[in-house]
């Protein structure tokens, strides 16, 4: 895994900034704020793909490349590259700007592969 990456062509599925609230005791932010947001926008283009109600079923896997500080830009791409018959799997990159930085440079910072799966009106697994 390279760190040196550079966003996707496509637009942030989300953006957002963490706030001093979102910090640990060392001032990076929480690892739990950054899987939030990923969540939320693996779930945004889960839910565009399935046409309805999705949920998170599993976290296959989750790197810290490394740390976000208060006032970062935080940029989340999602991408569905998978589709079962029930399920969708989500690549997720997540980039910042640093807002002390002149260039205008994103870092990648997380990334992770989630999975979702649709949902009928009874919360039951439905087709995708």
């Amino acid at each position: 895994m390279s760190d040196s990456r550079t966003p996707p062509a496509r637009p942030a599925t989300i953006r957002t900034v963490p706030m001093p609230a979102d910090a640990n005791a060392n001032g990076d932010i929480f690892g739990g704020w950054v899987l939030a947001q990923m969540d939320i926008a693996g779930g945004v283009v889960a839910a565009e793909r399935a046409k309805g109600r999705v949920a998170t079923v599993a976290i296959d896997r989750m790197t810290f490349v490394r740390p976000i500080s208060v006032g970062d830009v935080v940029s989340v791409y999602a991408e569905v590259v998978k589709v079962g018959r029930t399920s969708m799997t989500v690549k997720l990159e997540t980039f910042v700007h640093r807002r002390d930085q002149a260039e205008a440079a994103h870092l990648l910072v997380t990334e992770g592969t989630f999975v979702y799966v649709a949902l009928d009106q009874r919360k039951r697994p439905r087709p995708v």
